[in-house]
């Protein structure tokens, strides 16, 4: 069995930390289970406090500095308090001082924990300048999302999810002759989206899966369109709201991309979240995801 998501993510960080004199800055991060067990016990870690707004604010002044800091937000929630320096300093600086702020943002998604820990909130990352954006649910995956940040100097935001983190197994694309949509998928949905991929095809519906690590840039290479050309039939399933998120941007993309095509998107509902099992506003899970390829095959 090959490494998890959470080994692989400590690798990297244990190296990033050792050998490029690299910061990683959070709260809570050597006293609750090592964030998931996804850092290090090794030197360069900087405990920041439970004063939401200012900890981004210190990460982005270390990435001012000329230094590649990791910063770890707990719940990606806490994104709204933190945003300001990050969208305002790390993904403006280049663009209007010249000056680098390349900083590795790990927004820690999660599901099922109320109304204030519950949130996947990448498309807000997707909607401002400056900021690359990664989604990654596989250990090659996330040595990817890595190796971007390495090799650009723009900051990344980077949506992970605590379900993805004991996950070994790579997802490739699935492309089947003869297929009567193509799905993409996005974040912990991919894991739902392969489910209910299973479900249709005993019931006599053909899907293509996509999957989408990567959703800024978004880059619409043939891996994106020719599945798409082919079945004239996409949708795009996303943890994050429906209303104005990933899935919505993608869908009009990837329409506007291959004429005659139609493409829908589908999120989490418009409602937050509770503690309650039948109010969790979960991701799309396969039930949902099944009724809503045949509904939407039904009406073309």
């Amino acid at each position: 069995m090959g490494k998890t998501v959470a080994e692989t993510i400590k690798d990297i960080t244990r190296e990033h930390l050792t050998k490029n004199n690299g910061l990683l800055l959070g709260q809570a991060i050597t006293a609750v289970g090592w964030v998931n067990n996804t850092v290090p016990n090794c030197p360069g870690i900087v405990e920041l406090s439970n004063a939401d707004v200012a900890g981004a604010g210190i990460a982005v002044g270390v990435a001012l500095s000329g230094r590649r800091p990791i910063f770890v937000l707990r719940f990606q929630d806490f994104i709204f308090l933190a945003s300001s320096p990050l969208i305002n300093f790390a993904g403006k600086s280049r663009e209007i001082f010249d000056i680098k702020s390349t900083i590795f943002i790990r927004s820690i998604g999660t599901e099922g924990a109320g109304p204030n820990h519950s949130g996947n909130y990448h498309n807000l990352f997707m909607h401002v300048p400056g900021f690359r954006v990664w989604s990654p649910m596989t250990p090659k995956e996330y040595e990817a999302t890595w190796k971007d940040f390495m090799d650009h100097d723009d900051p990344v935001f980077v949506s992970e999810h605590r379900k993805s983190f004991q996950n070994t197994l790579e997802m490739p694309d699935i492309v089947l002759p003869n297929a009567d949509i193509t799905l993409y998928a996005i974040s912990i949905t991919r894991f739902n989206v392969l489910e209910a991929t299973q479900i249709l095809d005993r019931d006599g519906i053909k899907c293509n899966l996509i999957h989408l690590a990567r959703l800024k840039p978004c880059i619409l290479d043939s891996r994106l369109l020719d599945s798409l050309s082919q079945t004239k039939v996409g949708m795009v399933i996303d943890s994050g709201y429906e209303i104005s998120g990933a899935s919505q941007s993608i869908a009009y993309q990837l329409m506007m991309a291959v004429p005659g095509s139609r493409v829908k998107a589908i999120g989490i509902f418009d409602i937050p979240p509770a503690f309650a099992p039948q109010f969790e506003n979960k991701a799309p899970e396969p039930i949902r995801i099944v009724e809503a390829v045949k509904d939407f095959l039904k009406i073309l």
